[in-house]
């Protein structure tokens, strides 16, 4: 495996875990460097992982790891150097908590594929959607007692052998464990069914506006069609759906889309 750590703080902890446990690894700027001089620590944007792409690509590697600068989130790339996103990446890590614990809740935020959902209750789990921000859905996986919650941020919590909170070092060997028994990455990414999807669409507004849109939407959307609204609006398809939302953080307006093709997108966009 190869694990860029971006010059955060987990470079030294996933050395010292990797000599540790015997694996066969690549560290990619593993020295803490608060001023980031090869990229910024952050395993979800493509800028930040080309290096790591490049090296699983030109090796022989099972998977690459990406570690963000505190060591909360992960990214993940399979052995051909293809990303796994965040959804698709819990989706795997249910098949193995749901062997365990058959019928369980996983809860995921609003903006993951229906995918997930569909490989969840294939597995004979209880997908759970709720609000995205990594406090709320480590406040509502205690509520419900559930083992296992994660975001397409890359957060991923586990409670079934954890302590149920958003560990990326962690992550990356559970990972390992999954990937020591057998099969390739790709192959279990596999299993999720297929979407097609927007990258997160991000539109700058004003704190009042951005809220204001959002309602007049739900209003709106409500009155023909089927709404999940936890969370902003998402208007749910049987073959997609299309999402607007509140950024916890900024005032930005947050969107992104899905259908089973790339035609039905552009439909539904």
């Amino acid at each position: 495996m190869v694990v860029d750590t971006g010059n955060g703080t987990c470079g030294p902890i996933i050395e010292e875990i990797m000599e540790k446990i015997g694996a066969d690894y690549q560290l990619l700027y593993k020295e803490p460097d608060g001023n980031f001089p090869n990229h910024l620590p952050d395993p979800t944007v493509l800028k930040h992982i080309t290096k790591l792409i490049e090296t699983v690509k030109n090796g022989d590697f099972n998977c690459g790891i990406g570690l963000d600068g505190d060591g909360d989130r992960i990214g993940v790339l399979d052995e051909n150097g293809e990303i796994v996103w965040g959804d698709v990446l819990l989706a795997i890590y249910a098949e193995r908590v749901l062997k365990e614990k058959p019928g369980a809740k996983i809860i995921f935020e609003v903006k993951c594929s229906k995918g997930l959902i569909e490989r969840i209750e294939e597995l004979g789990g209880t997908p759970l959607m709720y609000k995205t921000g990594h406090s709320l859905i480590k406040a509502k996986m205690k509520e419900e007692n559930a083992p296992l919650a994660g975001e397409m941020s890359g957060h991923i919590f586990f409670a079934d052998r954890y302590h149920g909170y958003d560990d990326a070092l962690y992550a990356s060997l559970r990972l390992l464990e999954i990937l020591s028994e057998d099969g390739k990455l790709s192959d279990y990414a596999k299993k999720v069914p297929k979407y097609f999807s927007t990258p997160e669409i991000r539109i700058e507004t004003t704190d009042e506006k951005k809220f204001y849109v959002v309602e007049q939407l739900k209003k709106y959307f409500k009155e023909s069609y089927n709404v999940i609204d936890i969370d902003g609006v998402r208007v749910d398809f049987p073959d997609g759906w299309g999402l607007i939302r509140s950024s916890n953080t900024q005032p930005v307006l947050v969107l992104r889309f899905e259908a089973k093709t790339e035609k039905r997108l552009e439909e539904i966009r």
